[in-house]
């Protein structure tokens, strides 16, 4: 890592990476607490939202995923910072009475982006986070302003025949026709049948907030779960039947399956840190007509691209993204005082960690999360006294 008073520069190696003989020790997720969006996006720190898979059947397949985008009852995207995380995080520590012991927290979406920084898709597939130390911990956003105007790029420069707004509805939709809201011995057959005439919202979510470990670095963050396979168990830090639902076109050459084993990257990496074990993909045509799901087994995926990695399908090794993911948050325990910017340029594959506010936490953490750490810290201190 090449270092001055200013600015630290982390490039990756990726053929080093590779070469390693060893995986930097993890440990599996474990969810301690929850929060949900309600239908009209207000937070709930409950689990409400939850719903259950239950795959569309056939008569219904082939689905058109398109159906609805013009009554899509879209939560219109904006700088959310860590608010709710937090919020959560206060809440349980209430219960406790002591914080949690991450010196991590960010949302699964930030870890996500480290671990497949190695194997960027192009060169405008870069990124830029905010960070700030509080209390021995690294506290980790997304740089709002640097993801809006990336998309909107991408957006101007798009020129196929459905828009990208169109194609990212198409993911809602299969949400919509691949669960339902209780269990299935609970909900009727009529919820069942007509799920692709309902209103398609991105309003209502469930978001699991996980303690892990990654090389040794104490890991919080939350994220949302699209489905839950069976019930929740009431037992604290059990395994949870998960299921992550993505959806994919339909492979019909060798250069599109090389493309989709690429794009099982990020499945995997997604699922993989909110220990999800499940992951479904709806198999569509260019035009967005669902026709088919397959299920993956997350474990599997990593075990399948170890023993091919030989046969040149795979263009990632989960070994490479792993042992990245925990160097890099090595580098970050240099964060200090104030708010630092965290920049990834995929053309150079070069991590840069720089201050950018010298006091402060910026708008990463809230008054009233800061609040009660003080609270907390202060009461702690007369107890051990």
């Amino acid at each position: 890592m090449a270092q001055n008073s200013n600015v630290a520069r982390f490039p990756i190696d990726v053929i080093r990476l590779t070469a390693a003989t060893t995986q930097a020790p993890v440990k599996r997720p474990r969810e301690f607490t929850c929060f949900s969006y309600d239908k009209n996006h207000n937070l709930r720190l409950d689990d409400s939202s939850i719903k259950w898979y239950y795959p569309p059947q056939p008569p219904a397949l082939p689905a058109n995923l398109s159906a609805g985008f013009d009554n899509f009852d879209k939560h219109d995207s904006q700088d959310e910072h860590l608010d709710s995380l937090l919020t959560a995080i206060a809440h349980y520590e209430q219960q406790t009475n002591q914080p949690i012991d991450a010196k991590f927290v960010t949302w699964r979406g930030m870890m996500t982006k480290f671990l497949i920084a190695p194997y960027p898709y192009d060169d405008d597939d870069g990124f830029e986070m905010n960070a700030t130390l509080f209390q021995d911990c690294i506290f980790i956003e997304e740089n709002w302003v640097f993801a809006a105007e990336k998309k909107a790029k991408q957006n101007s420069g798009w020129k196929g025949p459905i828009s990208q707004e169109e194609m990212t509805f198409w993911g809602y939709k299969f949400e919509t026709l691949a669960t339902i809201p209780r269990p299935w011995a609970e909900t009727s057959r009529e919820v069942i049948e007509n799920r692709g005439d309902e209103v398609v919202s991105n309003k209502e979510q469930y978001c699991s907030v996980v303690r892990s470990e990654i090389g040794g670095k104490v890991l919080c963050f939350g994220g949302e779960v699209d489905a839950i396979w069976d019930m929740k168990p009431k037992e604290p830090g059990a395994k949870i039947n998960w299921v992550e639902l993505k959806t994919s076109k339909v492979i019909q050459s060798p250069r599109d399956k090389f493309q989709f084993n690429k794009k099982l990257m990020k499945f995997w990496a997604q699922s993989f840190l909110l220990g999800v074990p499940k992951i479904v993909v709806g198999w569509r045509d260019k035009k967005g007509m669902l026709v088919s799901c397959e299920e993956y087994e997350t474990k599997e995926i990593d075990e399948r691209v170890r023993r091919e990695r030989d046969g040149g399908q795979w263009p990632w090794m989960p070994w490479v993204c792993v042992n990245f993911a925990s160097e890099i948050l090595d580098c970050k325990l240099s964060i200090f005082s104030g708010v630092w910017r965290i920049r990834f340029d995929a053309k150079s594959k070069v991590v840069e960690l720089f201050k950018v506010e010298e006091t402060g936490h910026g708008r990463i953490l809230t008054d009233e999360f800061v609040n009660w750490r003080t609270r907390l810290a202060s009461s702690n201190q007369l107890q051990d006294g």
